[in-house]
């Protein structure tokens, strides 16, 4: 309990560092648009190589995959039901807030520091069917209700994972742990040093990127998709934590998975296709707050 508590509130000392280093204009926010940038399309995709590098496929690990996409198709249902009798473009916005989560950004710091390399493969295989909603589903609703659905088409879409270089290094980690195949040890040695600068990098973008200033207008949807997303986040977490045969690592994974903050792919979708930036920005700043704490005292209580 004693490692998991200074593990966490290291991670919270570095978040709060990028958070004051931004309030100092030590650093402004506009820097870290350059510093998502290194981290999404260097550290991360180096980290999910070296994970993999090391992974052995097995059914237990496809079926974390497996159980996220799932679960991610289900919050987009719901979304459906909730947010029906929203205006259109309110309701895209709203029901694209549902399934995703923010794992390399805000889980691999934590779980790396919990679990070590063993729990961010079990993490890693979850962000598999996590990238495939957040790059598929909530690309397919934040188009389809946008004000220019035009934009609507199978080309799109395949464009749009196409730029995904964390969801391109998913699939050739994945391709290559299936089939056996070994990545040259020059590049491994490379991507194991770029891999230790994910989690400070990471954690210092988080602060960076926090942001309280709250519009009132924004209390009610805000409120709805805060509870939809913890509340069956936990129940279903909690049942597949407590009522299955699964090992403890994958019903850990499991449980903090659906308790994560909103995936960070929302924010650019918010601006791609005329959403308000603003209120999208918020909640995920609010979500990265409550997962911080829930995944503490959870993690905490139960490890």
């Amino acid at each position: 309990m004693e490692h998991l508590n200074t593990q966490f509130l290291l991670s919270l000392m570095i978040i709060i560092t990028g958070y004051v280093c931004k309030k100092l204009s030590i650093i402004k926010a506009q820097d870290g648009e350059g510093l998502a940038r290194i981290i999404f399309n260097i550290t991360l995709p180096a980290l999910i190589i070296t994970t993999f590098s090391t992974i052995k496929i097995d059914f237990s690990l496809i079926m974390i995959t497996v159980i996220s996409a799932f679960y991610g198709l289900l919050m987009a249902a719901v979304g459906f039901i909730v947010f029906r009798k929203e205006q259109r473009n309110s309701r895209g916005m709203l029901i694209m807030l549902l399934p995703g989560f923010n794992i390399g950004l805000f889980a691999y710091p934590l779980v790396e520091a919990i679990w070590g390399q063993a729990g961010l493969q079990y993490f890693g295989m979850f962000d598999v069917g996590n990238s495939l909603v957040i790059f598929i589903v909530c690309y397919l609703i934040a188009s389809y209700y946008s004000t220019d659905s035009s934009q609507l088409s199978v080309k799109t879409v395949f464009v749009q994972l196409g730029k995904s270089i964390p969801l391109l290094a998913y699939t050739i980690a994945f391709i290559a742990a299936v089939g056996g195949l070994k990545f040259p040890q020059q590049l491994l040695a490379v991507t194991q040093i770029l891999a230790k600068a994910n989690m400070p990098l990471s954690l210092l973008l988080l602060g960076i990127h926090l942001s309280f200033s709250l519009n009132s207008e924004y209390w009610r949807n805000m409120g709805r998709i805060l509870a939809v997303r913890y509340v069956i986040g936990l129940i279903v977490g909690g049942l597949l934590f407590w009522f299955t045969p699964f090992s403890d690592i994958i019903r850990y994974t499991l449980l903090v998975g659906f308790i994560l903050p909103v995936a960070m792919a929302a924010i650019p979708f918010a601006i791609e296709f005329g959403y308000d930036q603003n209120f999208v920005g918020t909640l995920a700043n609010m979500t990265i707050l409550i997962s911080f704490l829930l995944v503490w005292i959870i993690v905490g209580s139960l490890y």
